[in-house]
């Protein structure tokens, strides 16, 4: 799946583990991806939660549903400096229309680093590419 968005992969996002309810996903922190604090970039967080969300509803559809990002609520707990930092997807709905998932974003020591609420539409099956 990451293959098919350049975006994540340029980040170094890499699915870890797919779990029944989600999806846990995971980036080494390089120092491009710092901020000029010389932490991980709130930026790049954002994007591992929606990115989780994501997979885990395309998992979830086999690939068969299109859907998009409408919400991203994001609280951030703790700065991370180094090592690998880890996004655990969990699908709490799925609706006709809506997903929603919730995100615990981990540092290399499995310290809870942030919370996210992600919300995805899904798009009719019939809509255009």
């Amino acid at each position: 799946m990451i293959d098919h968005m350049p975006f994540n992969k340029s980040l170094g996002i890499r699915v870890a583990r797919m779990h029944k309810d989600g999806v846990t996903i995971q980036c080494a922190l390089r120092d491009d991806l710092r901020n000029l604090a010389g932490v991980l970039h709130g930026g790049v967080t954002a994007t591992m939660c929606d990115a989780a969300v994501g997979i885990a509803i395309t998992s979830h559809f086999h690939g068969a549903r299109r859907s998009t990002t409408v919400e991203l609520k994001l609280n951030y707990f703790l700065p991370i400096e180094s090592g690998l930092v880890v996004a655990r997807a969990k699908l709490l709905r799925i609706g006709k229309t809506l997903c929603v998932g919730q995100v615990h974003v981990y540092d290399s020591h499995k310290r809870l680093a942030g919370v996210a609420l992600v919300t995805y539409m899904l798009l009719p099956q019939d809509a255009a590419k």
